[in-house]
C-alpha cells in the first residue's frame, strides 16, 4: 500500500526542491493504452469522498488562480485494497486520496489557488471492471456525463490548471462536458494528469481544440500512478519554473 506523509509544501521547500527538476512534467507517450493498464486506476473523485477543502471559492477573494480537477479513487478505504484500487489512490494520514486529486492538492498548496472538483450527476462505478468498460463506452458514444455543478465564477480567474487521469488514451469525457459548458477565451490553461502509462497522449492539443481562444500552456504536468506518492518535489520544482509558486 502506498502510504505517505503530508509534505510541508512551503515557499523554503520550493526553492529547496526546485533544482530537482520534473522528470514527469511533459513526458507524453503517445502509445495507447491496452484496456489493463488504461484502467481508470488513474483516477480521482468519489461522491462520498470529503468535500471540506474542495468547495467552490468565495465570490469575494482576489484569487485569481483556479485549480480544477476530475478524479475517481476506487475506493475509499484505506486498508486491505485491491492491487487496482491501490492503484488509483495514495493515503495520507489514513485519508485516501486519488491520483489525480492528490496532485490537484499539492498545486493549490503551493500557488494559493482555489479548488473546484469535477463531479458527474450520475455517479460512477468504483468496480474496476465494469469502469473500464463504462469509461470505453463514453469514448465510444462520445458521451457528455451531465455535471453535479459548475464554476459559477470563472470570470474571476485568469490562469486555470485542469487535471484529469488518463482513460483510454484520452481524456475522461465528463472534461469534454466541462469544456463545453464554460468559455476560456483570454484564459491560460495548464493541463496535468495521471496515467498508467500513456502520459497525456494527445489530451493537450485536444483541448487547445476546443478552447481556441485560450492560452493553453503545452509544458503541462503528467505523471504515472506507481509514482504519484513521491511525485510532490516534481510538481513544486515544475510549479517555481512556470513562475506560480506562490
Amino acid at each position: 500500500m502506498k502510504k505517505i506523509m503530508i509534505l510541508l509544501l512551503s515557499l523554503t521547500l520550493a526553492f529547496s526542491l526546485a533544482a530537482c527538476g520534473n522528470t514527469t512534467a511533459n513526458s507524453n507517450q503517445s502509445s495507447p493504452e491496452s484496456a489493463p493498464a488504461v484502467t481508470p486506476s488513474d483516477n480521482t473523485v468519489t461522491p462520498d469522498a470529503p468535500e471540506d477543502d474542495e468547495t467552490q471559492s468565495d465570490p469575494t477573494t482576489d484569487t485569481t488562480t483556479l485549480v480544477v480537477y476530475f478524479s475517481l479513487p476506487e475506493t475509499t478505504a484505506s486498508d486491505n485494497m485491491t492491487r487496482e484500487e491501490d492503484n488509483s489512490v495514495v493515503v495520507i494520514d489514513g485519508e485516501v486520496l486519488g491520483n489525480t486529486q492528490y496532485v490537484a492538492y499539492v498545486i493549490a498548496e503551493n500557488t494559493g489557488a482555489d479548488l473546484f472538483r469535477i463531479e458527474p450527476k450520475m455517479p460512477y462505478t468504483t468496480n474496476h471492471t465494469d469502469l473500464v468498460a463504462q469509461a470505453k463506452e463514453e469514448q465510444n458514444t462520445d458521451a457528455r456525463p451531465e455535471l453535479v455543478a459548475n464554476v459559477e465564477n470563472l470570470d474571476q480567474y485568469d490562469t486555470v490548471f485542469i487535471g484529469y487521469p488518463n482513460w483510454w488514451g484520452d481524456m475522461p469525457m465528463i472534461l469534454y462536458t466541462f469544456f463545453d459548458s464554460n468559455d476560456f477565451s483570454g484564459k491560460t490553461i495548464i493541463p496535468f494528469n495521471t496515467h498508467g502509462g500513456s502520459g497525456f497522449s494527445s489530451t493537450v492539443s485536444t483541448i487547445a481544440k476546443l478552447e481556441p481562444d485560450a492560452a493553453v500552456n503545452e509544458d503541462g504536468f503528467t505523471v504515472s500512478r506507481d509514482n504519484v506518492q513521491e511525485a510532490a518535489p516534481d510538481i513544486v520544482a515544475w510549479l517555481t519554473r512556470l513562475g506560480y509558486v506562490k
